[in-house]
């Protein structure tokens, strides 16, 4: 069995590096934190790792807009190696802030597997304002992406003043057509968000909440799975566990749906 080893990009403003590579450790994974600079100066290459991860924060401050900055030192110091890093097989996602990276790069949506091409945004929140919040997402089942496989309906913590999806009618018909469109924002009981705010958090076209290139393996998201890495970091926990102790039953969490969501990226490169 392959040790998956995952490489967790950290610096200048990214502040969920930690809880990114804890929560990859619990999902079986070898996590290192590494300095954005090591990457460009090629101090570490990208050859032992199988999984990236472009993770949440402020990266240089939102400077130009969230994620652009980013995307632009990255695409333009390693925009090659990263392209040989996807095809190769290998995985990559990006969370909150590194999902506006990803757009930025082009590498997402990766249309006919074009990582270069920018055809999607994420832009203000249309409510004006930061949110901070635990959002309900139904999940795909049609969608071919690999960290999302045999997950329905889950809730993850959103962070952020500019996680608003957007893209011309066009590229959100062929993203539906493909079966990209990972995660929507939903009601408590599942039925769609239907733009509803603060179901729909930032006004999403679509209520999308996440999306991934065509071989499902370089995915995207504003909502914080690295957040949920224990049942206690719910803010409905104590209120479950009061319920089931008048019930009579006792409370024995698993996984949750957080780890399950890292647990799948690191089964299929363990088997790939």
């Amino acid at each position: 069995m392959t040790q998956v080893n995952v490489l967790v990009l950290s610096g200048y403003g990214l502040n969920c590096d930690h809880e990114t590579a804890h929560a990859f450790k619990l999902a079986g994974a070898h996590a290192d934190r590494i300095h954005i600079n090591a990457i460009i100066d090629e101090s570490v290459t990208l050859d032992k790792y199988h999984i990236l991860v472009f993770g949440g924060g402020f990266s240089w401050g939102d400077d130009h807009g969230a994620g652009v900055v980013q995307a632009v030192r990255l695409k333009t110091h390693s925009g090659e190696k990263i392209l040989q890093f996807i095809n190769e097989g290998k995985l990559v996602i990006g969370i909150c802030n590194g999902f506006q990276t990803l757009v930025n790069m082009g590498l997402l949506p990766g249309f006919d597997k074009d990582y270069t091409m920018r055809s999607v945004a994420l832009t203000h929140n249309d409510c004006g304002n930061f949110r901070d919040q635990w959002v309900h997402l139904n999940v795909n089942k049609k969608s071919p992406c690999v960290f999302t496989r045999e997950l329905s309906h889950v809730e993850f913590p959103v962070r952020h003043g500019e996680g608003k999806f957007y893209a011309d009618p066009n590229v959100i018909e062929r993203l539906e057509k493909n079966n990209q469109v990972v995660l929507r924002y939903a009601l408590e009981n599942g039925e769609p968000a239907n733009g509803l705010f603060p179901d729909n958090p930032n006004g999403s076209i679509k209520d999308i909440a996440g999306i991934c290139d065509t071989t499902g393996r370089v995915f995207g998201l504003m909502p914080h799975p690295e957040a949920y890495h224990h049942f206690t970091n719910h803010p409905d926990w104590t209120l479950t566990k009061e319920m089931l102790r008048r019930q009579e039953k006792s409370m024995t969490p698993g996984m949750t749906s957080g780890i399950k969501l890292f647990r799948n990226a690191v089964l299929y490169m363990e088997n790939a």
